[in-house]
């Protein structure tokens, strides 16, 4: 009996060695390839890296999209920075999967040798699929509305195990038959194994944050919140209110208890603009206000500062500012020295990405700098939040592999430059989920997280205790 237990347990140990030694590449070139939309969103370089669409899944601009990806035929060919024995094959596609019909690899001849075929009555299993929406989310700072879209159908993963190993593989070729199933399609990823273990999208979150307590939601008496923010002495949660066509700003006072009061309207100069009306940071000795209508060519921004008062001191002006979208977020250090804005301009990764720009001697500000392809992706990141070590930084995107729609991260700067940081890390389901999360704002007196969540297509005004400690680096 004993013997039979040590056999069990030292089998159970190979076998938990054997997965936890599975060799995952996934490719970082692209060798060939039938067609190419063009462009930064949706390109065949899209297909490149991990997956970042899955496992939520369903459309996004950070998958190839073929120009035969309705009902034509089409074939890409990739290559792996080593070579590796492979015994699986994974091509993730997030829209209508099942087109996959044949895959073959490469030794380093140059010639492809095929190992796996679509069998006749072949049907891939099927991701399972939560979103209500295509992630096609109204990307508005200042306006929280969900776009109605087709639900995204049937994004599967095709884990093709071949029958017999083989040894040194540098590329490999994938066909695809698009005619064989209707709708749309786009391709997230391609991974090689040298196991059966199926390969899986991994979100790339920290276990604090999956520990942490279920959020709260701020009574707000029916209002409709977005752009929270919580005063220098922590003493007022500020918010925007958008049930109207002019959005106005509320705030709510913080009781003895430790509890917020209800809502009441702020001071009138907060809503002056025609529209948009929201508050970005409050400090002692200014507060950095958005929503104006600008005009291009004058280096005027959309953002003023105002004093104590609310009495406004200044625009906030941008060297050769210009913005594609007619909306943006920003975040500003304590000194006015840097700002972070989310926006779209020529320099951009794909959609609305993240920049920086630093404060010049006369107190206006340069020309606005990418931050990077690590933390901008090809599709939407915004709705910054600077801590105060200047290095932390929150934000909402639906740029890289989460729970649904749009997820809040955490990112954190690696240099003086600005323009290094850190892959971005998931909040977790706590936070996050098949919905929309954003506007993440963190009161680090409280160590409180407030943010934007939509429950039952609802937007509520969110919070969540969350140590500062598992925030920063």
């Amino acid at each position: 009996m004993k013997k039979s237990i040590i056999f069990l347990l030292y089998s159970l140990f190979f076998s938990l060695c054997s997965i936890e030694a599975q060799q995952i590449q996934w490719a970082s070139k692209v060798i060939k390839f039938s067609s190419d939309l063009g462009g930064k969103q949706n390109g065949i370089k899209r297909i490149l890296g991990k997956p970042d669409v899955f496992p939520q899944a369903g459309n996004s601009a950070n998958a190839w999209t073929p120009k035969n990806a309705l009902d034509g035929r089409e074939v890409v060919e990739v290559g792996f920075e080593k070579p590796q024995m492979v015994k699986q094959v994974a091509v993730f596609e997030n829209l209508n999967s099942g087109c996959v019909v044949k895959i073959g690899v490469d030794t380093g001849s140059g010639k492809y040798e095929t190992v796996w075929n679509r069998k006749e009555y072949w049907n891939p299993p099927k991701y399972k699929m939560t979103l209500t929406t295509d992630r096609s989310y109204y990307f508005k700072r200042k306006r929280r509305k969900i776009q109605e879209a087709p639900q995204a159908v049937n994004p599967g993963i095709v884990n093709a195990i071949l029958d017999n190993a083989v040894a040194n593989v540098v590329a490999v070729k994938v066909e695809f038959n698009f005619g064989l199933v209707p709708g749309q399609k786009q391709i997230d990823a391609i991974g090689i194994s040298d196991s059966e273990e199926p390969i899986e999208a991994k979100i790339n979150t920290n276990l604090v944050f999956e520990n942490l307590d279920n959020p709260e939601v701020v009574d707000l008496g029916g209002l409709t919140p977005s752009s929270p923010l919580v005063s220098y002495d922590g003493q007022k949660l500020f918010f925007s209110e958008g049930t109207n066509e002019k959005e106005r700003v509320f705030s709510c006072s913080k009781l003895a208890n430790g509890q917020w009061s209800q809502p009441t309207e702020e001071n009138s100069l907060l809503s002056q603009n025609v529209n948009f009306n929201y508050l970005l940071a409050h400090q002692p000795n200014f507060t950095l206000k958005g929503g104006m209508v600008y005009s291009r060519g004058t280096g005027e921004s959309g953002y003023e500062f105002l004093n104590s008062n609310f009495q406004s001191t200044g625009l906030l002006k941008i060297t050769a500012f210009n913005n594609y979208d007619d909306s943006s977020s920003a975040t500003i250090t304590s000194d006015q020295k840097t700002l972070v804005m989310g926006i779209e301009t020529d320099m951009t990764q794909g959609g609305m990405d993240l920049y920086f720009t630093t404060q010049k001697e006369d107190g206006t500000y340069g020309f606005l700098q990418n931050m990077g392809k690590t933390i901008n992706s090809a599709a939407n990141e915004g709705m910054v939040n600077l801590l105060s070590d200047q290095k932390t930084l929150l934000f909402s995107s639906n740029g890289f592999s989460g729970h649904g729609d749009y997820d809040i991260y955490v990112s954190h700067r690696l240099d003086d430059t600005w323009k290094k940081w850190s892959e971005p890390i998931n909040l977790g389901s706590k936070i996050n989920s098949a919905g929309f999360e954003g506007s993440p704002f963190y009161d680090e007196k409280s160590e409180t997280l407030y943010f934007t969540k939509w429950v039952n297509d609802i937007p509520t005004l969110s919070f969540v205790k969350i140590p500062l400690a598992d925030l920063v680096k």
